[in-house]
């Protein structure tokens, strides 16, 4: 495994282990999902998509893939 992309208990720089990236769908939210997968995120669920009369707002959910999260995709 490339050493960059290892996973650790924790993910780096303090960041929570749950995540929902949200904004624009655009080059800019794209590059944050997929910075997040570089750090060693995994998708979590489907994306949400919404208009607000002005825009498409996406959400993508990514999961830490610690021992922490293994219990929290357990729950029902």
């Amino acid at each position: 495994m490339n050493p960059a992309t290892q996973t650790t208990q924790q993910p780096p720089d303090g960041l929570p282990i749950y995540r929902l990236l949200t904004g624009p769908d655009d080059a800019t939210f794209c590059r944050r999902v997929s910075e997040a997968l570089a750090l060693g995120y995994r998708l979590y669920g489907s994306p949400a998509a919404t208009f607000n009369g002005v825009n498409v707002i996406v959400a993508q959910a990514v999961l830490w893939p610690g021992e922490l999260s293994v219990v929290v995709q357990s729950q029902p």
